[in-house]
């Protein structure tokens, strides 16, 4: 090391030819100090040199580890991927495979949908085959007298509805009914009325007491499109030309059910027995299937009631229900909504004060029809009926 460390030592040689002197000649050969200082120095540099090789070394070492280890992370990403694109690949074509099998779904739904309505118009015209009114012969007879007048013909297969409207009031509100439809709208367009209180009783400090109240339309919904659905039940009969034994109707419901829940009557076991309201007809139920239709086939039955026997009718049971209803806004041309009236005068004198306010020309009003008032604290109902003018 000593060898090496004396390879960088440069040694300084006097200018001028070397002579032998002593320390008083001044040549350097007497003062050894600055070539020691000069070794010195150089070894203090080499010892530097090293640790910075051992430093760069030591770095050069991690730099190549931390290289082997994003090699490795980048060979783990690598791999990674090709599974997420590999599992992508099979998650698309599982999720084809599902869109196919809903596509054919789809197919056989619209299939079966098609089957369906072709099943429920043939069912459709089967009931139109055995429409009710083919069954008028079977069913039961009721005496009636023609009290009306005769309709145009083409009016014979319309259901007229008479409506019966209830419009619920609150406390607080009026209903006004005016003769001519253009003073309704009026009164409606101005919206808000200044009505005075003055009653004619000579109150001063109602004198010139006045209330604010609001006017608004009158809409109800009126049925636009009614369908009425037939059923005939598979279990029931309508028993009918009951005779008057002048016994009690348990009494003849209990014979009834007796007769007919024996099988060689061509009955079966009664699951209910029922009057008709205001018919003189009884409704039986059997608790199983195959019971009614041939009792209804054959049209009359002998029962024995009492000490005789009876002629009685048997008519199926049809029962019917509101199929579709579908409602529109009407609008009361002729009738104004007032809300808004506090409770401040009596129920008479503020219907009459409403009356008078609203009967003047110089008010926007005119003539009233029919007014109805509520006051606070209470709730009524008006009916509407249909507007014969």
């Amino acid at each position: 090391m000593e060898a090496e460390e004396c390879s960088f030592v440069r040694l300084l040689t006097p200018e001028g030819p070397e002579e032998d002197g002593g320390p008083e000649d001044g040549g350097p050969a007497a003062s050894p100090e600055p070539v020691r200082q000069e070794m010195e120095r150089c070894k203090e540099r080499c010892r530097a040199l090293e640790r910075e090789h051992v430093e760069l070394q030591m770095a050069k070492e991690a730099i190549e580890q931390r290289t082997r280890e994003l090699r490795k992370e980048g060979e783990l990403l690598h791999k990674n991927l090709e599974q997420q694109m590999c599992f992508n690949r099979d998650v698309e074509v599982s999720c084809q495979m599902d869109i196919l099998s809903a596509k054919e779904e789809k197919n056989r739904l619209r299939q079966e949908k098609q089957m369906l309505k072709q099943k429920l118009e043939e069912a459709r015209n089967r009931v139109l085959r055995e429409d009710p009114v083919m069954m008028l012969p079977a069913l039961p007879e009721k005496k009636m007298v023609f009290k009306g007048l005769v309709t145009n013909k083409e009016d014979m297969n319309k259901l007229m509805l008479t409506p019966l409207i209830r419009y619920p009031l609150q406390g607080g509100s009026a209903l006004i009914i005016f003769e001519k439809a253009e003073v309704a709208q009026r009164i409606v367009e101005m919206k808000e009325h200044m009505v005075e209180l003055s009653n004619g009783e000579g109150l001063e400090e109602l004198d010139r007491c006045r209330v604010r109240v609001q006017a608004a339309p009158v809409d109800v919904l009126l049925p636009s499109v009614l369908e009425i659905g037939l059923t005939r039940s598979s279990r029931s009969i309508i028993v009918s030309d009951l005779p008057s034994l002048g016994i009690p109707e348990e009494a003849l419901l209990d014979k009834l059910e007796l007769f007919f829940s024996k099988t060689k009557n061509g009955g079966g076991e009664v699951e209910s027995r029922e009057f008709l309201d205001d018919s003189g007809q009884v409704v039986l139920t059997f608790a199983q299937d195959g019971v009614a239709e041939p009792l209804i086939a054959r049209g009359h039955i002998q029962v024995l009631l009492g000490k005789g026997k009876y002629d009685l009718k048997i008519s199926p049971h049809v029962s019917g229900g509101i199929t579709n209803l579908q409602l529109q806004p009407s609008r009361c041309p002729r009738t104004v909504l007032l809300s808004g009236i506090p409770d401040v005068l009596g129920e008479e004198p503020m219907r009459d004060t409403l009356e008078i306010h609203f009967q003047k020309a110089s008010r926007g009003g005119g003539e009233v029809e029919t007014l109805a008032y509520v006051p606070v604290g209470r709730q009524g109902v008006a009916v509407f009926t249909e507007d014969a003018g």
